[in-house]
């Protein structure tokens, strides 16, 4: 079925271009959605004549996407999920959480705007792209951890807390803690002389 594009789409091409596209993704998608005309001689003529109109609304929701861009740019989101000592997640992190955790950060941004390129089961910072508009699109950085205090590290890291590292980490609060000890007692000791 060839089809009349409304706004750009990634996949299939810019405003205006005539394309070629499966039927169900026609009738199912693109044209419920109001992003996409039939092909015909009617609708061809009907696109020319509102075509200023929907560039100039296209123009004005790229710009406040880009405004929520510069907002939503460098943002870091942390997602709490149970995982095995591996790192290896008790499920997986979906469109639907990132979203909810960046709507939880401030931005309201919809599950659909989110683009998982692969399956989030891992423990780690995972850069997700968000596209506010056809024309924009900002990178998140998820930061899965099994606590908040674990996402912290691995934020000051800028990698996932292996076994390694958080035997290293141990050992530094560790030697910290005895470091501390001895000036802990005497304080301790000033005041119950005191």
């Amino acid at each position: 079925m060839e089809v009349i594009l409304l706004e750009r789409i990634e996949s299939l091409g810019q405003m205006g271009e005539v394309v070629k596209v499966k039927s169900g993704f026609a009738r199912n998608f693109l044209l419920p959605q109001k992003k996409a005309l039939r092909a015909t001689e009617a609708n061809r003529k009907v696109f020319e004549t509102r075509r200023v109109q929907l560039e100039a609304q296209n123009l004005e929701r790229k710009g406040e996407a880009e405004k929520v861009a510069v907002t939503l740019d460098g943002l870091s989101v942390a997602l709490v999920r149970a995982a095995s000592e591996t790192g290896q997640l008790y499920g997986s992190v979906t469109a639907r959480d990132v979203a909810d955790a960046v709507t939880a950060a401030g931005v309201s941004v919809d599950r659909t705007q989110v683009r998982l390129d692969k399956a989030l089961k891992q423990l780690g910072l995972e850069p997700v792209r968000v596209q506010l508009h056809p024309e924009v699109s900002v990178l998140v950085t998820v930061n899965i951890a099994r606590t908040l205090d674990e996402a912290e590290t691995q934020m000051k890291l800028g990698r996932a807390l292996d076994r390694e590292a958080m035997e290293d980490e141990f050992d530094r609060v560790t030697a910290a803690a005895e470091e501390a000890a001895p000036v802990v007692e005497e304080a301790e000791a000033e005041n119950a002389e005191a």
